[in-house]
């Protein structure tokens, strides 16, 4: 219904590529040393899946977010934590460059980030500000033509390797919560720089996370994003379209876990038969299939809103609460249903269980989209 032919044209290549090149092999290699080769990465790029929402004039392939939703559904289903590579470009990194970037900083750093050459990280969340991003405690001070950073933030995607990063900083100390917040483009070569060592996490291994820590490093006022002091609506911006892209990635997940649940349950044979003809069974797949295409349809939706104009923020907040506790049950169920093997790493389910967790809690708790919700219903 949202989609139109080219969107599914577009879908059967990015799933065609998605199934060729992401082997179980390169997959299983990614999870023992948590490395993602870079020459996916150019091969995303090749495909224009690095640049899949960044314009055409910036070497982007100029989609709309429809097409973004369909990328990350289609790459998740074969593998959660490639799908990151392939959305970072399009949302929380080249999201508040898009939003308010000014020409000169949209030339110098989204054609990079289309050809898959340069990683740029979001980085909000600090270690006393997470739910409550207003709460930042890293200082942007204004020295000439420069301002001076100081400050930690914690768990960035990203965040060992990338090559630049999205920071929020407050620039004004006498407003209080969100006021007072500036956006920069950091240079992670810079002078006073540093980087913590990467998270050892449940899952997405592969795509590395971990601090990112200032200490007076002096950024050009060239860097700096948008107008001083609104930085906090530019991460708001961004992370409408970041929530939708989110619940793509929930949506792939679950489709796999739903797949993988169809398969096993008409091989595996238990009490003479296989296990699917058991009701138990078969309510449970049903209600698992039912489910995720209400998250699919609640996800193609927010991206509709958002590619047609329309106020896409509560929209995108459902999605992305809906698709993500949706998921994170279709892949426990999906669990139950291998029993025993579905606890054990050669089962695909065990990894899409353990990548699946974080979604509830990355770019918004669904508490935080429950109060999204609320708020547009309640004002």
């Amino acid at each position: 219904m949202y989609m139109t032919e080219k969107h599914e044209l577009f879908r059967k290549l990015v799933k065609k590529f998605a199934e060729t090149e992401l082997t179980p092999e390169i997959l299983d290699e990614v999870e023992a040393t948590n490395h993602f080769p870079r020459e996916l990465i150019a091969k995303y790029a090749q495909c224009g899946f690095t640049g899949v929402k960044i314009p055409k004039k910036y070497g982007g392939a100029g989609w709309d977010t429809r097409a973004y939703v369909i990328m990350n559904e289609e790459i998740a289903c074969v593998s959660a934590v490639s799908a990151i590579y392939a959305n970072t470009p399009n949302s929380l990194g080249g999201g508040p460059l898009l939003a308010a970037g000014t020409d000169e900083q949209l030339e110098k750093y989204l054609p990079p980030l289309a050809r898959g050459e340069k990683i740029i990280a979001f980085s909000l969340t600090e270690p006393g500000a997470g739910s409550d991003a207003g709460q930042v405690q890293t200082t942007a001070e204004k020295d000439g033509d420069y301002y001076i950073l100081n400050g930690r933030k914690c768990f960035v995607t990203h965040g060992p390797e990338c090559d630049y990063a999205i920071i929020f900083a407050k620039t004004d100390s006498s407003k209080r919560g969100s006021k007072g917040i500036s956006t920069f483009i950091l240079d992670m070569t810079l002078e006073g720089v540093s980087r913590g060592l990467p998270e050892k996490k449940m899952g997405l291994i592969g795509a590395p996370t971990g601090d990112i820590i200032m200490k007076n490093v002096r950024v050009h006022k060239s860097d700096l994003l948008g107008e001083e002091n609104k930085g906090f609506s530019n991460a708001m911006k961004t992370l409408v379209g970041g929530r939708i892209g989110t619940a793509g990635h929930c949506i792939g997940v679950a489709r796999a876990a739903l797949e993988e649940s169809i398969k096993y349950s008409k091989e595996r044979e238990q009490f003479g038969r296989p296990i699917k003809d058991f009701q138990a069974i078969s309510f449970m797949i049903a209600e698992m299939a039912t489910k995720l295409e209400a998250a699919r349809l609640l996800t193609y939706k927010a991206a509709y809103l958002l590619d047609t104009g329309k106020d896409a923020s509560s929209a995108a907040a459902m999605a992305k609460f809906y698709a993500s506790e949706t998921c994170n049950e279709i892949c426990a169920k999906a669990i139950q249903i291998h029993g025993g093997y579905g606890f054990i790493r050669d089962y695909k389910v065990e990894r899409l269980y353990r990548d699946c967790r974080v979604f509830t809690i990355f770019e918004g708790t669904s508490q935080v989209q429950q109060m999204v919700i609320s708020g547009s219903l309640l004002r």
